[in-house]
């Protein structure tokens, strides 16, 4: 079956029509409606230094509905120019908070009743499709260097180790791509 020229202008104008079913057409930001919830879950980034991989980590954290940001070591901080092009203002929508040392803040979260989760491919990590929180648990997920992924010592400190599966040739994704899979995982079962 072949196509002409005016066939494909009449399906255009049908499409275009308000209220037809078969219209595609991508909505703006006042035409959507999300769905406003925070979860308990905190994220812990560890010498995350380049700044545009801060800024996505703050979008994330508002789309996904992450409670806090704690920002650790070498990380990038806001006010940065990077920062707020990447966050395209979700840096004023999360709570964020630095502290260099990661292990104080790791401490303290446990101090505080919560589950700490680091996101790093190890001898001990769990597949993150088998991984199971408890509904309500308050949860920490550790995200490291873009180099370097978790240091040994909050791995060690950390209550479980989870990877996401990978089917091609790297072993490893973008920090801010992984960690925006793997909160989409966790929340499914807060």
């Amino acid at each position: 079956m072949s196509i002409h020229k005016t066939d494909l202008s009449q399906q255009n104008n049908a499409a275009s029509k308000p209220n037809n079913p078969r219209s595609n057409k991508q909505l703006e930001h006042a035409e959507t409606r999300s769905e406003a919830a925070t979860f308990p879950l905190c994220i812990l980034a560890h010498n995350i230094e380049i700044a545009g991989n801060v800024g996505s980590l703050f979008r994330v954290a508002d789309a996904l509905g992450v409670e806090k940001l704690y920002l650790t070591g070498t990380t990038q901080t806001p006010p940065k120019y990077k920062i707020r092009k990447a966050a395209r203002s979700a840096d004023n929508h999360i709570p964020y908070r630095y502290n260099e040392s990661a292990t104080e803040v790791v401490d303290k979260l446990k101090e505080n009743g919560y589950t700490i989760i680091a996101l790093e491919i190890t001898q001990r990590s769990d597949n993150i499709r088998d991984f199971r929180l408890n509904k309500k648990e308050k949860t920490c997920l550790i995200i490291g260097s873009e180099n370097l992924g978790i240091s040994t010592e909050l791995l060690e400190k950390s209550d479980h180790h989870i990877h996401i599966p990978m089917y091609g040739k790297n072993s490893s994704m973008n920090v801010i791509t992984s960690c925006a899979i793997a909160v989409h995982e966790l929340i499914q079962h807060l």
